[in-house]
């Protein structure tokens, strides 16, 4: 801090004339000192305001990028590749341990594999060697047998092609040529069968298996090469065969009091696409 411009002797010492000079100074002085306080106090509150509205900006876009469908009424595929790995659950059972054991309970009616009377299969074991004396056994020495099945999957059956053929028939009354008609669901020379279909449209439609892997599952399992734009067409006329099927569904629905409404994301081609679905327990075939 400065030291004082005047001392109380000076002060003292000066004549009317320069006292009211000096008082006139020192009041412009602080009308001009007041005058930057009042500008820098202003500027202050506008600092502060714009601050607050900063950080209210701030929390609210935090906010924003946190939400996804576990704390928000968002649906999961808005997650989209953000979604995270794990969730904590968003609500617990309030149930309290019973001290059952984990598992099928006494009574529940289970899903045991059981034994058949009539297998596909016969594999025979014979042992080659007694245990006590070490003398050869033959099969002619067998007494009895114990059994254990294993339950497996056939190896896919090779491609069944069918042909039909429209045979030409000379009229002997008239002398014209008719041939018959082939099947209205037989349009081509060659062709793939309604059961490749409905099976190509089932894997696609109900576990989501895209056409290219489509494909590969024909040729690993069934030896059968299909492009992909094939699979494609054949799934696209099999839904349109749906057709009326699915049209006296959805009357069906219409009609039903108790109905469960729900919708699916997909993302495709980086893009989110809505699968719709409306149904009902009270039209179960």
């Amino acid at each position: 801090m400065k030291q004082a411009r005047f001392t109380r002797d000076r002060v003292s010492a000066l004549s009317k004339p320069d006292l009211i000079d000096l008082v006139m100074e020192l009041a412009a002085r602080n009308a001009l000192l007041q005058t930057r306080v009042d500008e820098l106090e202003k500027q202050n509150r506008q600092l502060q305001e714009q601050n607050a509205s900063l950080v209210q900006r701030v929390s609210d876009l935090e906010r924003r990028l946190g939400l996804n469908s576990s704390n928000s009424g968002k649906p999961p595929s808005s997650d989209g590749l953000a979604k995270p790995a794990a969730r904590e659950r968003r609500t617990r059972s309030l149930r309290g341990k019973s001290g059952r054991k984990s598992g099928g309970q006494h009574g529940h009616k289970g899903t045991t594999l059981k034994q058949v009377a009539t297998p596909d299969a016969l594999v025979h074991h014979y042992p080659h060697q007694c245990t006590r004396c070490s003398a050869t056994l033959s099969p002619e020495a067998a007494t009895g047998f114990a059994v254990r099945q294993v339950f497996g999957l056939a190896p896919p059956p090779p491609l069944f092609i069918t042909e039909h053929r429209a045979h030409t028939c000379l009229c002997r009354a008239c002398g014209t040529l008719v041939r018959a008609d082939f099947p209205e669901t037989v349009k081509a020379p060659a062709q793939y069968s309604d059961e490749v279909a409905a099976l190509a449209a089932y894997l696609q439609t109900q576990h989501c298996i895209p056409e290219d892997r489509l494909a590969r599952i024909f040729s690993d399992l069934y030896k059968i090469r299909i492009a992909p734009a094939t699979l494609a067409s054949l799934i696209a006329k099999k839904a349109d065969s749906l057709r009326i099927f699915a049209d006296r569904v959805r009357e069906l629905l219409s009609g039903v009091a108790v109905k469960h409404l729900d919708e699916t994301g997909f993302r495709i081609a980086g893009k989110t696409r809505w699968l719709h679905m409306l149904c009902s327990t009270s039209l179960r075939a």
